[in-house]
């Protein structure tokens, strides 16, 4: 009988172990000592409002949706500003660019289903451009999810791949955690995207769930009195304990720096260099440090610098350890090359632009992009995984008052002007056909106030923007990145103008990108975000063209039209300006009458007709 007792007993006790599992798994254990308030009238938007307003988030961007009315309500309520866009990229382009701008998580959110889908771009955009951001997305109930609902899909598994962290929320207990653990995730090492789904039940009231999810004539039989209790039981886990008091305070964000011993191997590398140079990307101008403590430890250590991303504007205007052009000669002649938060992706030639021969130093938060192509190209004599602005501010500190040798920075300089002098001679070329875009563009940079925000949007034009438009400061250049993105203009801009209300802040579109956000000029007058947008139009998807044309012998599907944008611009509310070769002896009138347009609350469009140059022949397209 013995060995029969045991196994009964066995048998039992992998019972009790089920039964007590099943308990657990269907919340029957947490609802005994947590109560379900049924009578309250709160909702789960008011945990998520709470959280955000806390984490010091001023603004959630969004296309409405009913999955996510709830939030947006909430959020009105505490003071957190609610910018509805006309498209949901635009809305994850805003929070971005507030991201970027701002030093927080930017936040977005969107409607369940087509609403998520039609973010994928524009998450996957900041992914690649290490943006802190939350993107929250409504869903089809916890019960319904793969049962055909109204706008469901596995969206998990569709942003698992884009983002640092994605959760699903099951209970409205849930919501105030997670929500805590993504923000801090979202800034935590490489900044990125994190994603939160939340079911519709766990974001409306008990009362208006139960109307919709719960029994409301419960079949008989054995099996309808089980399917009935579960339904029940599954409605009160749901918001067992959902009103509790929880701490809604910023999680510790993570940041690795390099090691005492790292920095001071480099201060001998650099103490030594006769010719070094520094290649600054976005990751230099994120927190901790501010961008001007930044500028004060380049300016101190006085080597020559190539700013990219974000870290464009960085020097200001005019300064003399700026290098603009031949970048790639320089790093033929240079001894020490720091990389400080610069990737050898495309926009190094995957590394083939660095001297075998010179010593290079390597800061990055990621350690793929650290290394990336190193196993090919170029070796890292130094390779740190840290934040590139505070070990720059480490090494001035070391190298106590050793500036970079004068004549190097003077030569480079001296490159600079020669280049720009020939460039600023290309402006004055006339083209077939209207105006020469780099003479609009010098004219721009020449009038656009000191205080101006320039965010980038477009293939050709934008391409000659960049080598010669010039922000005046730090946080004041806004480009996609490494994915090289349209469309990002409209969002761009928005987040832009709310963070920085009394700054100019200039779209630089072309005219193919334009198309992608041209409807945002709605949003601009309806949130009185007033920007004023410079439009290179030549009927033509030029970056592709150049190519494709010499190459193939063929223009089709790069042929545009020299479309109305300024009509447009007036019908959504702003003020369109066309500007053709007839008006070149008026551009700068008409620049500043847009300007003063835009200060008295319109948003502006310069629609201006453009001819060919060969000032970016051999760029790139793929």
């Amino acid at each position: 009988m013995e060995p029969w007792g045991a196994l009964l007993g066995c048998s039992a006790a992998v019972a009790m172990g089920v039964l007590v599992f099943s308990a657990y798994k269907l919340g029957v254990l947490y609802q005994l000592f947590h109560k379900t308030e049924t009578d309250s009238p709160r909702h789960g938007g008011e945990s998520v409002a709470a959280v955000l307003r806390a984490h010091g988030v001023k603004y959630v961007f969004t296309l409405v949706g009913g999955h996510i009315s709830p939030i947006l309500v909430a959020c009105e309520k505490v003071g957190i500003r609610v910018v509805d866009t006309r498209h949901e990229a635009t809305a994850v382009f805003a929070a971005d660019a507030v991201a970027r701008l701002s030093g927080t998580v930017g936040v977005a959110a969107v409607t369940a289903g087509p609403g998520l889908t039609n973010t994928v771009t524009a998450v996957k955009n900041a992914q690649m451009a290490e943006s802190p951001l939350l993107l929250m997305g409504g869903a089809a109930g916890t019960l319904l999810q793969g049962r055909g609902a109204l706008q469901d899909i596995d969206q998990m598994s569709l942003f698992k791949p884009l983002c640092k962290f994605c959760a699903s929320i099951r209970t409205v207990r849930e919501i105030v955690p997670t929500v805590r653990k993504a923000l801090a995730v979202a800034q935590s090492g490489t900044p990125g995207p994190v994603f939160i789904e939340f079911p519709i039940d766990t974001l409306y009231a008990f009362h208006l769930v139960s109307k919709e999810f719960g029994v409301k004539n419960p079949p008989k039989g054995l099996m309808g009195k089980v399917v009935s209790w579960y339904l029940n039981n599954h409605l009160m886990n749901v918001f067992a304990g959902a009103w509790e008091t929880r701490d809604v305070s910023p999680l510790p964000v993570d940041i690795p720096q390099a090691t005492d011993d790292q920095v001071q191997k480099c201060i001998e590398l650099v103490s030594r260099a006769k010719k070094p140079v520094i290649l600054l990307g976005s990751q230099a101008t994120l927190p901790p440090t501010p961008a001007d403590d930044i500028r004060t430890t380049l300016e101190d250590l006085g080597i020559p610098c190539f700013l990219g991303g974000m870290s464009r504007g960085l020097l200001g205007k005019d300064s003399p350890i700026h290098v603009r052009q031949n970048r790639r000669d320089a790093l033929k002649e240079a001894d020490v090359v720091l990389l400080a938060g610069t990737v050898c992706d495309f926009r190094l030639s995957y590394g083939r632009v660095l001297n075998r021969r010179s010593k290079i130093i390597a800061i990055n938060r990621d350690k793929t992009q650290l290394l990336k192509n190193s196993d090919m190209f170029w070796k890292p004599t130094i390779a740190i995984q840290g934040d590139a602005g505070s070990f720059l501010v480490r090494l001035s500190k070391g190298l106590k008052g050793h500036r970079c040798p004068e004549e190097w920075p003077r030569m480079l300089k001296a490159g600079d002007v020669t280049k720009e002098n020939v460039n600023r001679a290309k402006a004055e070329e006339k083209t077939d056909h209207h105006l020469n875009p780099l003479k609009v563009l010098h004219r721009v940079d020449e009038l656009m106030a000191e205080d101006s925000i320039i965010v980038a949007d477009g293939g050709d034009f934008v391409g000659s923007a960049a080598y010669i438009m010039r922000p005046r400061g730090p946080m004041r250049w806004l480009d996609p990145g490494a994915f090289g993105t349209l469309g990002v203009g409209g969002g761009f801009a928005l987040g832009a103008k709310l963070c920085r209300p009394e700054s100019e802040v200039w779209i630089v579109y072309g005219d193919g990108s334009l198309g992608y956000s041209v409807a945002e000029f709605d949003t601009f007058t309806r949130h009185k975000t007033p920007v004023i947008c410079v439009v290179g139009n030549d009927a033509c998807w030029s970056q592709i063209s150049r190519e494709q044309v010499p190459i193939l012998g063929s223009n089709v599907a790069c042929g545009l039209a020299f479309t109305d944008y300024h009509i447009v611009a007036d019908g959504y509310g702003g003020k369109g300006y066309l500007i053709r070769r007839e008006d070149e002896d008026q551009l700068s009138d008409i620049i500043r009458e847009a300007q003063r347009e835009t200060r008295g609350g319109k948003a502006t469009l310069l629609n201006v007709l453009i001819g060919k140059t060969n000032f970016r022949e051999g760029s790139i397209s793929v």
